[in-house]
């Protein structure tokens, strides 16, 4: 089995899983280019007596209409693997059935079965009565069956939730096990450069991160001896960049309605701290009713969205952020622009804007490590929640915004400060007294009781000066690995 790097505890839930002795039915489903196909595949290997993936419906004459293309490729995915003679199935129900006679025919001794269908919500074409037939080969035949192995992928995360995992209907409480994949962590990602033979600093591997996110397939892309820079020019801005045109095949192959997806997108995108419902579809012009609400829903299962409750708010202001890596790099820097310099990166690699930019995305990472972060501080054990706040409401506002504060049952808030910096950071007299007006307005927000310790996350440490003092603790990346 090949090494299947930062995937070593889903390997070890698929294998006991298939030595279990009992029929099983797992769904495996996350963002797109996740690597939830090569997951399966490794773990695995050998032991599939029947694959299928469903086909890609990219293009719109695809997606009105291809029920008879998908029928055909499921044909041949079986003619493949065995099944003698036959014709093409008119229906999924037909289709199904042949399944069902192929895999007793292949039946032996009780021998474990293994049928893994990749991307099963796009089987699932309009008015093909996809559901109804699944349902009715696993509930009338799979399930009485002790050596089969079900296991369906999928990178539509809301139809795999709403159809398998939170079914009401006759698939309700079927799947026997769930399996979300998540993208590489910063230690993931070391390993796989690693693995890979290629050589960047960990000042270079978070820049990575802010850009193409921990997607194995983003990263399968960096080339050994390049730099970072000549790295992201190659992916993005030359003749030929292999991402240039991953942003609209992304929304293709996962949603409905892209169009209408990258409109939510690309208002989330514009500002740090997001947007509520009733924010969004004012500036969207979307209806509001509840197919807003299921694409918001389904952006979130894809990881595409964030949402979470500001500091100091309700429960009726739940705010939407953007924080997939990969979109807000693309919209800042590549998204509607109409000539590329081929270097781009390269050239402006030290100016303003892509120092200020690294600034944001790197609070991102943090969010997403905010487990390392508290490791580091030494409070795992403490019941905490995590939000960000938009001083006096407004981000633009005199005091800004506070990159993350961590609620404790201590009675202690970690007010935490993200700096990207080549250098260590000093505090200036300008920046602590800004610390310390931050500081005063969180304490009036605060039960008199708790107490507000200044945390600062940064890359290479903090210059110990006449206003350092003000951090209670410092993290650096090399926690965040």
């Amino acid at each position: 089995m090949a090494y299947i790097i930062g995937r070593e505890k889903e390997t070890k839930e698929l294998l006991n899983l298939y030595n279990s002795g009992n029929v099983e039915f797992v769904a495996v489903y996350g963002r797109r280019r996740v690597g939830k196909t090569f997951l399966v595949d490794e773990a695995l290997k050998g032991k599939i007596t029947f694959r299928h993936a469903g086909l890609s419906p990219v293009d719109e004459q695809n997606r009105k209409n291809n029920l008879k293309e998908q029928l055909t490729h499921f044909f041949f995915s079986l003619q493949m693997q065995g099944m003698k003679g036959g014709k093409c199935p008119s229906s999924w129900m037909e289709a199904f059935y042949m399944l069902a006679q192929l895999l007793e025919k292949k039946s032996k001794d009780d021998k474990r079965q293994v049928v893994f269908i990749d991307e099963l919500p796009w089987l699932d074409t309009p008015r093909s009565g996809f559901t109804t037939a699944f349902e009715g080969f696993w509930n009338t035949w799979g399930c009485h069956r002790d050596n089969l192995m079900l296991v369906v992928c999928g990178s539509a995360s809301s139809w795999m939730l709403d159809n398998l995992i939170n079914n009401h209907g006759g698939l309700y409480g079927r799947t026997t096990y769930e399996i979300k994949l998540h993208p590489f962590t910063l230690t993931e990602c070391e390993k796989y450069y690693g693995g890979k033979g290629i050589r960047l600093s960990r000042y270079d591997m978070v820049q990575s991160h802010m850009i193409v996110g921990g997607i194995p397939y983003y990263l399968g892309y960096m080339k050994r001896g390049l730099s970072l820079a000549q790295n992201i020019d190659q992916l993005f801005f030359a003749e030929g960049a292999k991402l240039h045109d991953e942003y609209d095949r992304l929304f293709a192959s996962v949603f409905s309605n892209p169009e209408q997806m990258k409109r939510i997108v690309q208002l989330l995108g514009g500002r740090r701290m997001g947007y509520t419902r009733k924010e969004i579809l004012k500036k969207t012009g979307l209806d509001d009713c509840g197919a807003s609400t299921k694409m918001l829903k389904a952006l979130e299962a894809s990881d595409f969205i964030r949402s979470y409750v500001p500091f100091g708010k309700g429960t009726r202001e739940v705010h939407y952020k953007l924080v997939d890596p990969f979109c807000l790099f693309y919209m800042k820097f590549v998204h509607a622009r109409k000539e590329l310099d081929p270097e781009f990166w390269m050239h402006n690699v030290t100016s303003a804007g892509i120092n200020s930019w690294r600034g944001f995305a790197f609070e991102e990472v943090c969010f997403n490590h905010v487990d390392k972060i508290k490791q580091a501080l030494n409070i795992l054990g403490v019941s905490s929640k995590q939000s960000g706040w938009a001083v006096n409401g407004d981000e633009e506002a005199e005091g800004g915004q506070i990159d993350l504060l961590i609620e404790r049952k201590d009675d202690v808030v970690n007010m935490c400060e993200m700096k990207f910096y080549s250098e260590p950071f000093a505090v200036s007299k300008a920046y602590h007294a800004k610390l310390v007006h931050r500081q005063n307005l969180l304490a009036g927000q605060l039960p008199r009781k708790t107490i507000v310790q200044p945390v600062l996350v940064t890359t290479e440490g903090l210059v110990y000066n006449e206003y350092s003092g003000i951090f209670q603790s410092v993290v650096t990346i090399d926690n965040l690995f």
